[in-house]
Formats: structure tokens, sequence, C-alpha cells
């Protein structure tokens, strides 16, 4: 039975969010199971550019780390925010979602090139929770049963969070960056005066 609830519910997930985290899952048991190593997947712009290695492009958004709570703790919030973005202000639009993912991407990618930084899940999690708390700013939040506070403030408070267990909030900071970015572009400035989209979703996705 337990068997059948979880084939439900994840066969019941959208189509976007069960492929992500699908491949985050399944990059981290390859990892433990020592398939791979997270050598052959990190941000390595020497790598990639002249050794061909591309699929780093891909793979450094993919691994959270070893199991273990950040491991879960990142899968949640990842789970639960792109799923509520996917059914939410982004249902019936799965190319403008995957457009999202492509332009936050090429962005953190962008960033990472000028940075000592290796895996950019994290931010790209947090650009997700970002544009989903701008959406949904009346929304109240408790967190671990010690904080409320309304949504906005979440992308805020998990980087505390972070701090607090001796993270660097630079993948923080990159992923609220980006986040504040696509939001802009996309919900606010085609609203104001003389204003235009200027994120137009390409016609092959």
């Amino acid at each position: 039975m337990a068997y059948q609830g979880f084939a439900q519910e994840y066969l019941g997930m959208p189509a976007v969010t069960r492929a992500y985290t699908t491949a985050c899952v399944l990059t981290t048991a390859a990892v433990q199971l020592e398939f791979i190593t997270p050598f052959q997947l990190y941000f390595n712009p020497d790598l990639i550019f002249r050794k061909f290695q591309i699929w780093r492009l891909i793979t450094n958004f993919l691994f959270f780390g070893p199991l273990g709570f950040s491991f879960f703790f990142n899968m949640i919030f990842l789970y639960r925010y792109c799923r509520m973005l996917e059914e939410g202000s982004f249902r019936g639009r799965t190319a403008d979602f995957v457009f999202m993912f492509l332009f936050g991407g090429f962005l953190m990618t962008l960033f990472g090139l000028f940075a000592s930084l290796f895996f950019l899940g994290q931010a790209f999690t947090i650009m997700l929770v970002y544009v989903w708390s701008r959406r949904n700013p009346y929304i109240r939040m408790n967190f671990f049963g010690l904080l409320n506070f309304q949504a906005p403030f979440l992308p805020w408070v998990l980087m505390g969070f972070s701090l607090l267990l001796g993270n660097s909030i630079i993948i923080d900071l990159l992923g609220i960056a980006v986040g504040h970015i696509y939001y802009f572009l996309e919900d606010v400035f085609p609203n104001q005066p003389g204003g235009k989209k200027l994120l137009l979703t390409p016609n092959f996705l």
C-alpha cells in the first residue's frame, strides 16, 4: 500500500517538477553508490570550454551534497515550491516554466564564470522560492514553529538559517538576485508605464 501511495504521488507530480527532482535524487544516489564522483559533476569553466565537458553545465544544478540533513532540506523545498509554481502561476504554461529554468540557469552560469562556485542547485532552489513568494505576498508562513512572517520574507529567512548552519550565503544571495531579476522582468516591468514584456518564451519550447 505504501508503495502504491508513493507511486501515485510521484506520477501525480507535474512534469517539470517530477523531471528535475528525479534527476537530483538519481544524481545523489549515483554519487552515494560511487558510480560517479562530485568531481565529475561540478561547475568548472576550464573543463567545460577547453575539454568540452558540456554536461557540467547541467550536473552542477543536480547535486546537493551527500545524503544528510542539508540534502533532504533542499529536496523538500525544491519539490514543494517547484510544484506550487508549476501548479499555480504556471498552470497550463509548461513552456514558460521551462523557459524560467533556462533563464535562471543561464544567469547563474554567467555569475559562476566569475566566482568560485561549484554547485548551483541551492541557488536555483532559492530562485524558485523567491519567485513563488513574490507572487503570493499575502500568505502567512511558519518556520519550524519559531517564526511567523509573510511569504516574501521566506528567501531571507532561509538565507539566515543557512548562515546559522555555517554555510556561505553567496549561493543564497545569487538565487535571490536571479529570482528578483526574473520577477521584475516578468511581473513588474511589463506593467509599468512604457514597459513591455521582455522575456518571450521561444517557439521551440
